[in-house]
């Protein structure tokens, strides 16, 4: 091919890289702005809504979840998809207090958090095993772990709650503030956000991620062991889901063993939402941020304005589907479906 054509070739994959980027902001910007009208209209709806106290919370809900769905967006990255993060939050959460409580073996409670930690990397790395190596779909295997996790939840505490107030100080892991007016689980979520942002976007198990999503086979040939990698990216992401699981012992200053069921959702709604493709190939972890604080609003909201928990279910569904929705339109304008 000569010269000229070879610039020309370029300067088209340059468009055509460019198209998708285009829609993935402009997807962000409808869904910033979703959240904005979202907060507007529940504060007209209920003076309770727009107070100190109550963005407190939701900042605080939408830590949680937004942890989880960090760790999520690179699992979805490579065309999977995780249905054990609640539920692997909550088994971190009762391990931790195996390690650190005395009701179990009562270890200095540093180590306990260290240990509940890479309890939750290794069924990460059990999970990752799975999928790379033995070839179960994501689903299955994480559904199976889904199951599993919550088992042992039960088992482990005899479907007792767990608490943590023999540890002093341990609620302010995730409520006291280093900042004023900031609950810290809200500045170790933005502190991981950024983390999640490099890892993505400046890293090669990022850049593998979205390339096994975008296409395997290809990365593959390219010379990427990618059954090592997607090893990586589920160890990574579960690490997010067991950093989730401490903070929500912290905030609940408990381990709750029926806790988790339904985070996966909002976990997958938030990343999509974000502009993450559920096909693989596309991530965003500024719009896995937006996508969070807009499922935390919306929950909250609906509680502050007494809708039943099962609407809420509901709505959560409905964002679900308009989010899946918006993803099958982008990918058939880009080309990709």
């Amino acid at each position: 091919m000569s010269t000229a054509k070879t610039q020309q070739a370029a300067q088209a994959t340059g468009v055509t890289e460019q198209a998708p980027r285009l829609q993935i902001r402009w997807q962000q910007f409808m869904i910033f702005g979703a959240l904005i009208v979202l907060i507007i209209a529940f504060s007209i709806a209920s003076p309770n809504f727009l107070t100190v106290s109550n963005a407190g919370g939701i900042m605080l809900a939408a830590a949680v979840t937004g942890i989880l769905a960090l760790g999520t967006s690179f699992v979805i990255a490579t065309g999977g998809i995780d249905l054990s993060v609640g539920t692997t939050m909550t088994l971190v959460s009762v391990m931790l207090a195996v390690f650190g409580t005395s009701n179990y073996l009562g270890l200095p409670f540093v180590v306990a958090v260290v240990l509940a930690l890479v309890f939750g990397a290794l069924l990460g790395l059990l999970v990752g095993f799975f999928v790379a190596h033995l070839g179960i779909p994501p689903f299955i295997a994480t559904l199976a772990m889904m199951m599993a996790t919550q088992g042992a939840s039960l088992i482990i505490t005899g479907s007792t709650p767990q608490y943590f107030t023999e540890i002093d100080g341990f609620r302010n892991l995730a409520t006291g503030q280093l900042i004023p007016k900031l609950p810290n689980a809200v500045l170790i979520f933005l502190v991981l956000a950024v983390v999640a942002w490099f890892l993505m976007n400046k890293t090669l198990i990022g850049r593998y991620a979205v390339s096994i999503g975008s296409n395997e086979e290809a990365t593959k040939i390219s010379g990427v062991n990618t059954r090592r990698w997607k090893l990586y990216i589920y160890l990574t992401a579960f690490v997010f889901t067991a950093i989730a699981g401490v903070l929500m012992a912290s905030r609940l200053n408990s381990a709750q063993p029926a806790l988790g069921p339904g985070y996966e959702l909002e976990a997958i709604a938030a990343v999509v939402i974000g502009g993450t493709s559920l096909a693989g190939g596309r991530a965003s972890i500024i719009g896995t941020v937006v996508g969070a604080t807009l499922m935390a609003t919306l929950n909250n909201g609906l509680q502050i304005l007494g809708i039943a928990q099962e609407w809420q279910r509901i709505a959560v569904a409905v964002v679900i589907i308009i989010a899946v929705w918006a993803d099958t339109v982008r990918r058939r304008r880009s080309g990709e479906a």
